[in-house]
């Protein structure tokens, strides 16, 4: 299986991690004991769309700032950027991807809830983000009693989705798309009045520059959501060891950096990186 070689910011993300472990990082040959390290390669679940935290770009390369945690996380498990391969994980795909096997892990904007702890476990957190609003430039939603009035687009399967059904828009008028690239075709031709889902998403989107001056974010912070690595239900060796290397990667400055380098541009100013979760 052809495998794809890691943004340029993750490469230069993981020879910091490397150089900072290069006592305790296994052997020669790559991969770490338990977990899902060992092997040639490590499959990662991670978004194709989502422009400043998962993204293939045109040439075939993947970039933004998932993309850089996940390669940090696999260079502390032992593994290259070239023995990485990434595979698109939707929104509504992620729990049965776990497990089924198809990935080792996942790192794809994924929001940590007692619902999905039913079916697979998360290490983490590793980033703090809250769901809000893209409206078409100089449009406003100035409070959440506003947002039953519009029509809504949000991704199937998204927490974002059931957020806006159970909690703060339950009349709101929401069509789920496959991916949030739909959406944005939507909310630019007037489908649809905003799409929704987490502020850290949405400057991505409005921080492209095909997008400057179109869209912009409403401000509202309408939920805490809390970014987990997905992995395989119950495996808390592996569990531990990705949140040493989420540590690591805060401890050394890497974090911050790959924030700046893929929100940055965006004007988007994060909450620090939260608690990382005792493995359980």
């Amino acid at each position: 299986m052809r495998l794809r070689k890691a943004s340029a910011l993750a490469a230069s993300v993981l020879a910091l991690s490397l150089a900072a472990t290069a006592c305790g990082s296994g052997d020669d040959e790559g991969g770490s004991e338990g977990g899902s390290g060992g092997g040639d390669s490590i499959t990662i679940g991670i978004k194709f769309d989502q422009p400043g935290l998962g993204l293939q770009t045109p040439d075939g390369d993947y970039a933004g700032f998932d993309v850089d945690v996940a390669t940090y996380i696999a260079g502390e498990l032992g593994y290259e950027p070239d023995q990485i391969e990434f595979v698109e994980s939707p929104s509504g795909d992620r729990e049965s991807m776990l497990q089924r096997g198809d990935v080792d892990f996942i790192v794809a904007t994924y929001s940590i809830t007692e619902e999905r702890e039913q079916q697979v476990s998360f290490a983490g957190p590793y980033f703090l983000a809250h769901q809000d609003l893209l409206v078409r430039a100089g449009e406003t939603v100035s409070s959440p009693d506003e947002i039953n009035e519009l029509t809504l687009c949000s991704v199937a399967g998204s927490t974002s989705a059931q957020n806006v059904q159970n909690d703060f828009a339950p009349d709101a008028q929401l069509q789920e798309m496959g991916t949030y690239s739909e959406c944005l075709t939507g909310l630019e031709n007037g489908a649809v009045d905003a799409l929704t889902t987490d502020d850290s998403i949405l400057a991505g989107y409005a921080s492209q520059e095909v997008n400057q001056g179109k869209f912009e974010l409403a401000g509202l912070e309408l939920s805490d959501e809390y970014y987990g690595v997905g992995i395989p239900k119950d495996d808390t060796e592996l569990q531990q060891q990705i949140n040493d290397a989420i540590q690591s990667m805060v401890d050394s400055g890497a974090w911050q950096e790959a924030v700046d380098a893929n929100l940055g541009p965006a004007g988007y100013e994060n909450e620090p990186a939260p608690e990382i979760e005792a493995a359980s």
